[in-house]
Order: C-alpha cells, then structure tokens, then sequence
C-alpha cells in the first residue's frame, strides 16, 4: 500500500529530541547518564560482564535497565567540554560490543517479544528484528531518526501490544499486521516485514520536518503515512507481563529496582556461558535466561 502524500508535520514540538546514547549522554546530577540500544533486548552475556566492568571503573558500578529492554550506564565522566564523554570511555564502551554504529546508534530502537524464539509465540521474530536493524543502520537518510522513535514487535504472543511508532503483531506462520502509531496498517508476509516497516521509517523521516519543530512520533505528522485498516480478526488479546522466575524457554531474573548490581551482572554472565542463547533483557526491568 502506497505512503500518503506527506502536507508536512502537525508537530507540538519546539526542540529536538535529547533522548541519550553514548556519543550524546545525559549530563545528569551524577554525572553523564547513557543509554546503549539492545535490538530485541538480546546480549550476550559476555557482552554484559565487559559492560558492568566499564560502569565499574568508570561509572556507578551498577548496569541499569530501561522499560524499553536497553541498558544505561550512570555517573560516567564528561571531557573538558562538559559535553560529550571522555574519549577513553567512548573507547571502552565500543570495546564492549555494545556500540555497533556511531552514526546510527539512536536509531536502534527496536523491542520484540522477549521469547519470541525460545518459547510460544507464533514465529520466531529474531531474524525480522536483526533484518529491520540491518536496513536501518545502513540507510544514511535514518541517521537522523528521533531516538524516542519506536519499532516494536510482538510475535503473536500479545506481550508487546504497547504504544509504538511502527511495528508488527504476528498472525500466523506468514503473515503479520503493520502497526502505524496508534492505527493498524495492512497485513504483509512476514518475509517482507523488515521491508515494510524499513519504507514507511523513510517516509516518516521525509514528513517529519526539519529543526525543532520536527515530529518525534508518527502520530505527530500531519496526515497518517498510511491509510488506515481494520484490525485483523486474528489479532491476540494484550498478555500480562512475563512473570519472575521460571518460565517457558528459562528463567526471568528480576532486576531490583532496575539495576544489575556487579554480584547480579557476574551471576548472569556466569549463567550465560552455560546457556544455550543470548541472555534477552526485557521490557519489566528482568533478564530472560535461555
């Protein structure tokens, strides 16, 4: 279905986004606050042992989650600017593995059903996610997308049906229906998914605007991207939180209050090392342990 014609962008806003990551930190009262993008919540858990020791050496000690399945780091030192991180601890963090691109780093943000893959669910969306990141980091036109702008996809599960910019809910085996902010778009084959949601990122980010007053949000744009459709009757019903403790496909590990103490990080690394996949942090402030 062809994007609608953009009128240009119906935008409340009058600055642009500050939304942090880790060439762009939040000077916080403690120091400057980061934000590294998990695609799917998935990390390796080795991965997350080299992380907790840069917030050890350089930070609050502790790896913080975010509702949306990221990490952050906390009291991290400025350069002489005040403005950006020192280098050395830019350097350390891409060390990590956790800094796949620097031109695209806020454009990352793409949360999928924690246990799509491992347990239930009606497809596996692990390779639609790395698929749309590929697209989207590779695509110079994105580099500028707001870093609130949000991909979410639900694996049929109901999990996931949370507010987004652009997504998906599975249907069957080979089919899913686009979400387009708050409206539903049309039902694609879920081979051509990343495609899709690939196409109308652009066409957002040719409608959006320029400067301050750019649109962050879909839902800010002057007229939809997309005409909108019914929901598809095979939809899922919205399903509660995964719950601590065991479940289908591992464990989910609580993070207290959202933080991964080091005691917490090395018991989780430990455990990833015996495990058959990556660890995937989750939008309930947990770990899944696979």
């Amino acid at each position: 279905m062809p994007p609608a014609t953009p009128s240009g962008p119906a935008s409340p806003r009058t600055r642009r986004d500050l939304c942090p990551g880790v060439l762009r930190p939040w000077p916080a009262d403690d120091g400057a606050l980061v934000r590294l993008r998990l695609v799917g919540g998935r990390l390796p858990g080795a991965r997350l042992a080299a992380i907790g020791e840069v917030a050890r050496r350089h930070g609050d000690g502790d790896v913080h989650l975010t509702g949306r399945a990221n990490l952050q780091l906390r009291a991290l030192p400025l350069d002489a600017d005040g403005a950006a991180l020192r280098p050395d601890v830019v350097e350390a963090i891409a060390d990590t593995g956790l800094l796949p691109t620097r031109s695209h780093d806020m454009v990352r943000n793409v949360m999928v059903s924690p246990s799509s893959g491992l347990a239930g669910g009606r497809a596996d969306l692990r390779r639609v996610a790395a698929h749309l990141e590929s697209l989207l980091v590779t695509d110079e036109t994105l580099a500028d997308l707001p870093g609130r702008f949000l991909f979410v996809l639900d694996d049929g599960r109901g999990d996931l049906l949370r507010d987004c910019d652009l997504g998906l809910v599975v249907l069957d085996d080979e089919t899913a229906q686009l979400r387009v902010g708050t409206a539903w778009g049309p039902v694609v084959p879920l081979a051509e998914a990343a495609g899709a949601l690939h196409a109308l990122a652009r066409a957002f980010a040719a409608a959006r605007g320029e400067g301050p007053t750019a649109a962050w949000h879909v839902d800010e744009l002057g007229v939809p991207l997309v005409a909108a459709q019914p929901p598809d009757p095979r939809l899922p019903d919205p399903a509660p939180p995964l719950p601590y403790g065991p479940v289908p496909g591992g464990t989910h590990v609580a993070a207290p209050d959202g933080v991964l103490s080091p005691a917490l990080v090395a018991d989780l690394a430990a455990r990833a090392a015996r495990g058959p996949a990556d660890l995937v942090v989750t939008p309930w402030r947990g770990v899944l342990v696979p």
